[in-house]
């Protein structure tokens, strides 16, 4: 399992972290920390399966909808 951030979309509400915060975190600034690994989108490493309920929480928590997951 992977997720895709559209950072594009993404304007970083936060509300990922709080629902997955060993896979989402923000940075000193209160941006997404991935937004210095990519632009565009980001697309995670496999990610463990038992972070998949986690994970899917913030996606359907993200107010613009900015996260997939991907198997």
């Amino acid at each position: 399992m992977h997720i895709a951030v559209d950072l594009n979309k993404c304007q970083d509400h936060g509300q990922c972290v709080f629902s997955a915060p060993s896979v989402f975190s923000l940075d000193g600034q209160g941006k997404l920390s991935f937004r210095a690994e990519a632009d565009g989108t980001y697309v995670s490493a496999a990610l463990d399966e038992a972070l998949r309920d986690d994970v899917e929480e913030a996606a359907d928590v993200c107010p613009l909808q900015a996260i997939a997951v991907e198997d």
